[in-house]
């Protein structure tokens, strides 16, 4: 066992990170996980203006791939309704209503325009070795928009998650163009599915946010959801409506789901009910309303990192800038090669400098007479002459000296020019040159995002006070059984959301959920549902002298299911007497003593303040009591708003 421990201890530390760097978390630099990025670049790989079957990218992809093909297809299909990536063709299924999408063999895909542009360039990419050192694979992608935030992710791994939401393209890039001007930057997210968010407690992408369904009210009699919450479809939803109605929390007679490319489900309010009467209980009950936690994590230089949505925006924006930085220098080094390549090929023709070629009877000796002629013209360069630029001079054909444009050439110099020219104004101002680059990619595609999610503030909803369902709960008192389930004649009206306190006979309590079927105990002295302005008479005595103290309270402030004490205990402590309401008047029974006058007394609970429920109270009187007997208590009319109805033994 001991060598053991430390073996089992080495191997998971390795799975477990393998799984958060290679498998659920994404990349903060790229945006995409492990998987994502193989397909990607098999796509990238593959491309040819055409689509390609996916299941041909599926099995490139294994290549680089470590997993099965179907991993590799249902990540495919994910990163394809988002949209941004991958042009599809074919059934790729429908994120509203969930159906699957076709096989494999069925459907095509290529890159979007939009990956070509801002996704890839060899010349800026780090590759490594594939799983079983055959290929190359990208580590990351030299990414140019901020792509988490764009297509969102949820991944499981080891002891972490993640769970980053999407955002609307055009807000993203407008806010990176305010980051570089120095300018303040909001940015909520945005789903493809629409529908309502409230951003309240998004914090930046570090909380949770709330998301409703849109419900509009066609007539008295209809209601019809257009837009349904992320993450739900069309199925779940209507499966959570049809429970709530089954529960009686809804009144809808039918629903019927039109959906196609749009969500369209049509709900009918039974007869009685209008329809806009049934939108707060659709919130409350059902998944037209959810709440989403956030918790964006990445992997920010080999280490899973958690960040706010704003340092990654910042992040991404700043990598921009190196990406175009060095795109400009690997551009300004071709210009200025090519500059250099075309000078040389003037100077070469116009100077007739091959006619001395004829002279020379080793190829060597040819090389040496043309590097000593072109020496001549080197101040002329911007580069320093090399054998290769000489080689490159000798294969041009003689078909081409004879028909040499001078002029022609001389433009293009000119035009090369211009270019080096350019290119060094963009590196001497690189966040001007980003914020150009980022406004066209707004202009070339900002028109296909719009934002399809309204912002905006929801009210609050109380469910108790919108439930219509009203329970029965039974109480067997000899049994000692209560419940939804348990058939008796002493019962109490509930709504599924209402809180029963339970008084034992020895000052215990305790604040309970409404039961299905609970063994509370035998020796119970009162049961009542819970509310805050419900006023509790009691009597008590601690001890063998039977000396009785009275108070009376409200109950607030509980933890469910956890014990507390009426008074404080001890051996013998019981209650007398516990009930609720106003103008509760009792006879206090003494025990009779030799000389007593009176042997009992009235005593009005209204002569006592309500105070806190774990006061000792006042003393009833200096005799010992017997018995308590009720009197009388203020008429309660409507049965169905009392907060105690059973009766207390």
């Amino acid at each position: 066992m001991e060598y053991l421990k430390p073996l089992m201890d080495k191997n998971f530390l390795e799975y477990a990170s393998y799984v958060i760097k290679d498998r659920a978390i994404p990349n903060v630099e790229d945006g995409v996980k492990p998987v994502q990025r193989r397909i990607l670049q098999t796509m990238f790989k593959m491309d040819d203006g055409k689509y390609h079957k996916v299941a041909n990218i599926i099995g490139d992809t294994m290549k680089l791939h470590p997993h099965g093909d179907a991993s590799i297809g249902a990540a495919l299909v994910v990163l394809a309704n988002k949209d941004y990536f991958i042009d599809k063709q074919g059934n790729f299924g429908n994120i509203l209503t969930g159906d699957p999408a076709s096989a494999a063999r069925y459907i095509e895909a290529r890159l979007t325009p939009l990956a070509k542009e801002v996704l890839f360039n060899p010349e800026l990419t780090d590759f490594e070795d594939s799983y079983d050192g055959r290929n190359k694979e990208p580590l990351v992608f030299p990414c140019k928009i901020p792509v988490a935030l764009l297509l969102g992710s949820d991944g499981i791994a080891v002891g972490m998650s993640t769970s980053i939401l999407p955002h609307n393209f055009n807000e993203v890039l407008k806010a990176q163009i305010a980051y570089l001007r120095g300018e303040s930057v909001e940015l909520y997210p945005d789903f493809p599915t629409g529908g309502l968010i409230d951003i309240s407690n998004y914090q930046g992408g570090m909380g949770k946010v709330k998301i409703r369904a849109k419900v509009d009210v066609v007539d008295d009699k209809s209601l019809v959801i257009r837009e349904v919450p992320f993450g739900v479809t069309t199925e779940s939803l209507i499966a959570s409506i049809q429970d709530a109605t089954n529960k009686g929390k809804l009144k809808i007679s039918s629903i019927n789901d039109y959906t196609t490319e749009h969500a369209e489900i049509e709900l009918k309010a039974v007869r009685g009910i209008k329809a806009d009467s049934l939108i707060k209980p659709l919130f409350a009950f059902t998944d037209c309303e959810i709440s989403v936690s956030v918790n964006l994590l990445v992997i920010d230089g080999g280490t899973p990192k958690q960040m706010p949505v704003r340092a990654v925006l910042e992040h991404n924006t700043e990598r921009l800038q190196l990406l175009l930085e060095l795109e400009l220098e690997l551009a300004l080094e071709k210009a200025e090669k090519k500059w250099h390549n075309k000078k040389m090929e003037i100077l070469f023709i116009t100077n007739r400098l091959y006619q001395k070629l004829e002279d020379c009877e080793t190829y060597e000796a040819i090389l040496e007479a043309v590097s000593a002629d072109l020496m001549a013209f080197q101040e002329e360069l911007n580069l320093p002459i090399t054998k290769e630029d000489i080689e490159r001079l000798l294969e041009i054909p003689l078909k081409r000296i004879s028909k040499f444009d001078q002029n022609k050439s001389l433009k293009e110099l000119k035009a090369l020019e211009k270019e080096i020219r350019r290119i060094r104004r963009c590196l001497k101002d690189i966040v001007g040159y980003a914020i150009d680059y980022l406004n066209g990619l707004l202009e070339r595609y900002g028109t296909q995002y719009p934002r399809r999610t309204t912002i905006t503030t929801f009210e609050e909803i109380n469910r108790q006070e919108i439930s219509h369902l009203k329970q029965k709960v039974g109480w067997q008192v000899k049994e000692g059984y209560l419940g939804t389930a348990v058939k008796s004649d002493v019962q109490l009206m509930c709504s599924p959301y209402d809180r029963l306190v339970i008084f034992y006979t020895s000052g215990l309590y305790r604040v309970i959920r409404v039961p299905e079927k609970l063994f509370v105990d035998k020796d119970i002295e009162h049961i009542a549902k819970v509310d805050n302005k419900t006023v509790f008479n009691l009597i008590y005595f601690i001890d063998s002298s039977k000396v009785c103290y009275a108070k009376r309270f409200v109950v607030k402030g509980f933890i469910l299911d956890k014990e507390y004490h009426l008074f404080p205990p001890a051996k013998g402590a019981k209650i007398l007497h516990l009930s609720t309401g106003d103008s509760m008047k009792v006879e206090v029974q003494y025990s009779p003593t030799p000389r007593m006058k009176n042997s009992k007394e009235e005593f009005l609970f209204d002569d006592l303040a309500v105070k806190g429920i774990g006061v000792r109270g006042n003393r009833v009187s200096t005799k010992a009591v017997k018995r308590i007997k009720p009197l009388s208590s203020k008429k309660r009319d409507d049965d169905e708003n009392q907060l105690s109805l059973l009766p207390v033994k």
